[in-house]
């Protein structure tokens, strides 16, 4: 009975595996690429952050959402494109400033908000403004006490750079 339990576990385990690869392929990823999907491993990106964290402090659901620009820099001698940037919870969007306008907004893959093409290349030596946005009351009443988001950019050659915030939500 138990090689009977453990062999259904691991069907439903490939299913779902083979579902999640299927459907990344669908978005216009490659079969090689959803490797990362998996991996924790990243590069670390050639764009650098004069500010990587930003604690909001306390802040309150009545004042609704905050926001925090964070300037991004390609402090080398190659253009760096960037292909996406994504935010780790459904409260949280990130805009690009580009020569051109604003990007965005990016969000959390899979939370139906748009999704946005990005292929934006930062020549050597110039920065960009990444503009997060955090609403508080997006989790509901639920929502209150410390939170820890993330925004990461990731390049064309897979290297990322995270950008954090942080604050304590009250009601």
């Amino acid at each position: 009975m138990k090689s009977k339990t453990v062999i259904i576990v691991l069907v439903v385990c490939a299913v779902f595996v083979g579902l999640l690869v299927w459907g990344y392929t669908r978005k216009g990823g490659t079969a090689a690429s959803v490797q990362g999907v998996f991996s924790t491993k990243t590069s670390p990106s050639k764009l650098t952050a004069s500010e990587m964290v930003y604690d909001f402090g306390t802040i309150s659901m009545k004042n609704g959402k905050v926001a925090k620009i964070f300037k991004i820099t390609n402090s080398t001698d190659k253009d760096v494109e960037i292909n996406d940037i994504m935010t780790s919870c459904m409260c949280t969007t990130a805009f690009l400033e580009t020569a051109t306008g604003e990007k965005g907004p990016f969000g959390m893959v899979g939370h139906g908000g748009p999704m946005v093409q990005i292929d934006e290349i930062i020549k050597a030596g110039e920065s960009r403004d990444v503009k997060v946005i955090y609403d508080p009351n997006a989790h509901g009443p639920a929502g209150v006490g410390q939170i820890d988001r993330f925004v990461t950019l990731t390049d064309a050659v897979g290297a990322t750079l995270n950008l954090e915030i942080k604050a304590v939500v009250t009601p």
